[in-house]
């Protein structure tokens, strides 16, 4: 029998049009390997359409109007970054009309949100980070400038509100432009390093394994104009030895097990002379076939039809307990 999936797009953050191209993409992949999809469509104002756009889409109202297409769904995918969906609001929603959904649950989720909170999962497992400081957006007139140093919002995503403050004036920019996305703010210090991402993805028998790391070449802060205005290059696999990879794969890994994902997450680092320290941690990561997760899984033979069609299927199967592999 034919599954029937429903796509989630959107979403009321600044990531709703990055959010509508993962979802645009995934119901497509999802269509051309058989599946019946059904797509919903979050506007930024909360009110639910039935279709990817609002031109071609039909408003249906509220979530109540939505759910009775979520629990006749066999899957969903929820394709909505940011707060208010990759957060673990959509797998609460999913985990109580009892739809199975692809990705993480609502703990993974929160904590992967959370960027000061996967700092501190980070330290227990011995993982560095980059030393910081939690900042309240009502705190920001008498925060002082003590160094160069990065600034971004705690739960935030496409790194919107993430700036670079080389002295006082640019620090209460920075912190005053971090406060649009979320009242706790992150001040850390700038890690030298190559940035390097790993995926993992957890299979429908439970296995879970990490793909060729990719390097992220950019000038500056990879930050969300960078993102998307093709400016940033990406090499896959990364140009790294064997010890390297090895300890970027293992960290991966570990804070995957951590942080308790399914589905796949995207663990960013940066790769410095001492090894790996942990940038962040996304649990609904871009997934359009030219994004970071698809062409890391591209580099280890997955196509991206595949990698989409497993994410449904680990959805719907439990595993055992997961298992380590590696590529």
């Amino acid at each position: 029998m034919t599954q029937r999936i429903v796509v989630i797009g959107g979403g009321e953050n600044a990531e709703y049009d990055v959010s509508l191209a993962t979802a645009t993409a995934v119901a497509k992949a999802l269509r051309s390997s058989g599946f019946d999809v059904d797509e919903l469509t979050i506007d930024r104002d909360g009110i639910w359409r039935r279709g990817a756009d609002a031109l071609g889409s039909q408003a249906i109202g509220s979530l109540a109007a939505a759910l009775g297409v979520i629990e006749r769904a066999d899957v969903v995918f929820p394709a909505v970054h940011g707060p208010s969906g990759e957060d673990g609001t959509l797998a609460a929603l999913c985990a109580l009309t009892h739809t199975p959904m692809v990705g993480s649950g609502l703990r993974a989720g929160a904590l992967g949100m959370d960027k000061w909170a996967t700092k501190l999962v980070a330290e227990a497992l011995g993982i560095r980070t980059a030393p910081g400081r939690l900042v309240a957006a009502s705190e920001i007139a008498d925060v002082e400038f003590e160094k160069v140093a990065v600034v971004k919002p705690v739960s935030a995503g496409s790194s919107f509100g993430v700036a670079l403050a080389r002295d006082a004036s640019e620090l209460h920019d920075a912190l005053r432009s971090a406060a649009r996305f979320d009242d706790r703010i992150l001040v850390e210090d700038v890690v030298p390093g190559r940035e390097i991402d790993v995926a993992v993805l957890r299979e429908a028998d439970g296995r879970r394994w990490a793909s060729p790391p990719l390097e992220i070449h950019t000038t500056g802060l990879f930050d969300t104009r960078s993102k998307y205005d093709g400016s940033a290059r990406f090499g896959v696999p990364a140009d790294i030895g064997d010890r390297d990879r090895s300890a970027l794969t293992g960290a991966a890994l570990r804070m995957f097990d951590a942080l308790g994902c399914a589905g796949v997450a995207r663990i960013d680092f940066f790769l410095t002379d001492h090894g790996p320290v942990l940038n962040e941690v996304n649990t609904m990561p871009g997934m359009t076939a030219e994004s970071q997760v698809p062409r890391m899984f591209a580099a280890a033979g997955l196509s991206y039809e595949q990698l989409v069609a497993r994410l449904v299927d680990a959805a719907t199967v439990p595993g055992p307990t997961p298992r380590a592999l590696s590529v």
